[in-house]
C-alpha cells in the first residue's frame, strides 16, 4: 500500500534535485562564458564552477558541451520570452503588441549578456550559429510567444509573416545598430515599424494608401 506512495515521492524528489543541479550547471555555464568567452568554455570548466562532477554534468547532459550549451540557449531564450511578455501584456491592437515586443526585445538584447553573445559576439562561431541556428529558433519562439496576441487581431498567417519579418528586423538592427533609429524607444518602433505593420496586417489598407501616393505624385 505504501510502496507506490513511498516511490512516487522518491521519483518527484529525484526529478526536483536533477532540475536544481541542471540549473546550477547552466548558470555556471553561463558565468564561464562571461569569463571565458563562448568557444573557449570547456565541460571542466563548468564542473569547477557548480561544483558537479563530470559524471553527472554527462548524466544531465548527454552529448557534453554543444548538448549542455543548447540547453542553455532554450533556457535563457524562454526567459528573455517571458520578460517580453510581460512587457506586452494586456495590450490589445496590433501596432502596441508589436512596437512594444520590439522595444522590451532590443532593451533586453542591451542588457541580456548571454543572448547578446550568442548574437554577436566571437563572430566566426556565433554569427555562423545565428544564421545556422539561432535565428530559425529565435523566430520559432517568438511566433509560440507572440501568436496568442496577434491570432485573434489579424488571423494565424498574418501573424506568422509579421513576427517573421519583425523578428529578422530587430535582430538585425540589434547587430548592425543604427544611431538614427532607437528600437528601444516605444515610440519610435511604433513609427519605424508602422508601415510593415500595415502592410503585412492591414494589406488592403496599404495598398489603398501607396494608390494615393502615386496619384498624388503622378
Amino acid at each position: 500500500m505504501y510502496g507506490n506512495n513511498v516511490s512516487d515521492v522518491t521519483d518527484a524528489t529525484l526529478r526536483k534535485d536533477s532540475a536544481v543541479i541542471e540549473h546550477a550547471v547552466l548558470d555556471a555555464a553561463l558565468v564561464c562564458i562571461h569569463r571565458l568567452g563562448f568557444s573557449k568554455v570547456t565541460i571542466d570548466d563548468i564542473c569547477q564552477e557548480s561544483g558537479v562532477s563530470r559524471a553527472s554534468v554527462y548524466r544531465l547532459f548527454p552529448g557534453g558541451r554543444d548538448v549542455l550549451f543548447e540547453a542553455l540557449h532554450v533556457r535563457e531564450l524562454h526567459q528573455f520570452f517571458e520578460q517580453v511578455l510581460a512587457e506586452i501584456d494586456g495590450l490589445d491592437t496590433v501596432e502596441d503588441v508589436v512596437a512594444l515586443s520590439v522595444a522590451a526585445a532590443t532593451s533586453l538584447l542591451r542588457t541580456h549578456s548571454h543572448l547578446a553573445m550568442m548574437l554577436s559576439s566571437e563572430p566566426g562561431e556565433a554569427l555562423g550559429q545565428l544564421t545556422a541556428t539561432g535565428l530559425p529558433r529565435i523566430i520559432r519562439m517568438a511566433t509560440v510567444a507572440l501568436s496568442p496576441q496577434l491570432d485573434p487581431l489579424i488571423g494565424r498567417e498574418a501573424t506568422h509573416r509579421l513576427i517573421d519579418l519583425v523578428a529578422r528586423l530587430t535582430v538585425s538592427y540589434f547587430l548592425s545598430p543604427d544611431e538614427s533609429v532607437d528600437l528601444s524607444d516605444p515610440d519610435v518602433a511604433r513609427q519605424f515599424l508602422r508601415p510593415i505593420i500595415t502592410a503585412v496586417a492591414l494589406p488592403e489598407s496599404f495598398s489603398g494608401t501607396a494608390a494615393s501616393l502615386n496619384r498624388s505624385t503622378s
